[in-house]
């Protein structure tokens, strides 16, 4: 591994735990509020990388990337879709509601520079973001499953979008579908990273 690999993954782990401790800091526990909050900032990557992507085949006349277009812009609709789930179970409050564009706003500006300039090191870092993202969604399982947070029902947007939720399905069978989804989105980005190297 070069050098400047090495830097570029130790600069995208350095950021995944800098949000990391603000996550913990701001939320806790409450893994509803934090999976709200995230989910709004995680439809960003893949909307940034689609559309830069998407620009760059424009300029350079390519037939190709399509794949990688797509699968981009996936991802930045199936994060929406999960923010949509918690919405039905979350109701934000109006001072975390502006926490939300304030946070979104900068996030993007910061993705979108850094997708611009370090593609590579954006892909290794959302990947390591969705890692983290599997963590909190096995952590809020583990809360369910011992009895300290109520297992509501799965909101019917997370029923019908899924197709392995069944009429009666439960928030903690739509944390096991959006945890899986969370492992996709992981091993797509550490792959486009890697093929940068």
């Amino acid at each position: 591994m070069s050098l400047s690999t090495k830097i570029s993954d130790a600069f995208a782990r350095s950021m995944t735990s800098f949000f990391r401790f603000f996550a913990d800091t701001f939320f806790g526990r409450n893994y509803g509020k934090r999976a709200l909050i995230l989910e709004t900032v995680a439809g960003v990557p893949g909307m940034v990388g689609g559309m830069l992507t998407h620009l760059y085949s424009l300029r350079r006349l390519q037939k190709g990337n399509g794949t990688k277009i797509q699968e981009l812009l996936d991802e930045a609709t199936n994060e929406r879709k999960h923010l949509m789930f918690f919405m039905e179970i979350v109701h934000p409050s109006v001072l975390e509601r502006v926490l939300i564009i304030l946070v979104q706003f900068i996030f993007w500006h910061y993705y979108l520079m850094m997708y611009m300039f370090f593609p590579r090191t954006a892909h290794r870092m959302i990947g390591y973001f969705e890692e983290e993202a599997v963590n909190s969604y096995t952590s809020y399982l583990a809360l369910i499953n011992a009895g300290e947070i109520e297992d509501v029902p799965a909101p019917q947007i997370a029923i019908d979008y899924y197709a392995d939720l069944e009429e009666g399905a439960m928030l903690s069978d739509m944390i096991v579908c959006v945890r899986r989804d969370e492992m996709h989105h992981a091993k797509v980005n550490h792959a486009y990273a890697d093929e940068r190297l």
